[in-house]
């Protein structure tokens, strides 16, 4: 018969110290006032019997979990969660580092579009919800029902329940396209997601619009090269975009595109950047030590995990639910993908 050890109850390290259970407790929660040789030997008591508090009865009592949800993009029924994106990575190091320096631990969950989110946020008592990309209305309206603080990353949903950290994805696509612009390219194409109303891909698309029309550019259908953000589809779509032989320069609206499209493009016999330039955008680490480096519009992404963090634990520890928001900069980071032809005058 095989042996299982008893879970060391709160009961049996009140037993070991000889003091009540309630001073256990005042002890471990740091509450109360306890003389100091007896948190001594309460102390010593816990590391004898190895004792680990229940997280979920303490949550009860103190009604917080010290859990926060963090969900990621999941917009595709029965696809992998897009950490194979390295940007997601990124950001998810920012949050769970700044979480467990305020003594929070995360759940990182991939919602489908048709799935409610709130029932587990709930059940599992969460703290606070962080939640990364665009979703449906009714989504929200749902995680508005949970009454606890909630940070919408890379979100245009203008609701004033949310707090919110993002970048101006509008003007670091038209900063990415205005450089393609001032090194001498006038044939430019953009490579990007689903261009849908409301989110970030169509704001970087506006961006690329705004700093055509600027210089007297015109955006047409063959220039524009839709698909899936992923690494895969960036290769698949050098085969389109070599076709048009005018194309002399690309902005890509993810370095995890631009990568892709600059291998699918080697694939195919064309040099980056000699025969087309490639301009990215996010500045993902991986950006910097592919061969070329990539020139792309920079953002901080391990900050937004950071900052979003420090918003939901501010609105936890101070009972604060005034809404903020912050926008962080973006920047040109200048590489090797990019060549200059003749200045525009």
């Amino acid at each position: 018969m095989r042996h299982v050890n008893k879970r060391v109850t709160i009961k049996d390290v009140a037993k070991e110290a000889g003091v009540s259970i309630a001073t256990i407790s005042y002890v471990l929660n740091k509450k109360g006032r306890v003389r100091e040789e007896t948190e001594e030997k309460v102390m010593a008591a816990v590391k004898k019997l190895n004792y680990i508090p229940d997280i979920s009865a303490r949550s009860l009592v103190s009604k917080s979990s010290k859990l926060l949800g963090v969900v990621i993009p999941q917009t595709e029924v029965d696809r992998q969660l897009m950490l194979n994106n390295p940007f997601y990575s990124e950001f998810l190091s920012g949050v769970e580092y700044y979480a467990r320096k305020h003594n929070f631990q995360i759940i990182v969950s991939g919602t489908d579009i048709d799935k409610k989110y709130l029932d587990m946020a709930l059940e599992r008592n969460m703290d606070g919800i962080i939640v990364m990309g665009m979703y449906p209305d009714a989504f929200y309206e749902e995680l508005k029902k949970s009454n606890i603080p909630i940070v919408l990353v890379d979100s245009y949903c203008n609701d004033h329940y949310f707090h919110s950290v993002q970048i101006n994805d509008r003007y670091g696509a038209y900063l990415g396209t205005k450089h393609l612009i001032e090194n001498g390219h006038e044939h430019i194409g953009i490579l990007t997601g689903k261009i849908k109303a409301g989110g970030v891909v169509e704001e970087r698309y506006l961006g690329y619009q705004d700093a055509l029309k600027e210089y007297g550019l015109k955006t047409t259908k063959d220039l524009v090269f839709e698909g899936v953000v992923d690494f895969n589809y960036g290769i698949e779509s050098a085969k389109e975009i070599i076709k048009n032989k005018k194309i002399t320069a690309l902005f890509a609206s993810a370095d995890i595109l631009a990568l892709g499209v600059i291998k699918g493009l080697k694939g195919l016999g064309s040099k980056v950047p000699d025969d087309i330039s490639v301009m990215g955008f996010d500045d993902i680490y991986i950006s910097e030590i592919f061969d070329p480096g990539l020139t792309t519009v920079k953002q901080d992404i391990y900050k937004k995990g950071q900052k979003a963090v420090e918003i939901i634990v501010k609105s936890i520890t101070q009972d604060n639910n005034a809404k903020q928001e912050i926008v962080l900069p973006v920047d040109i980071m200048e590489r090797e993908t990019v060549k200059r032809l003749s200045a525009k005058s």
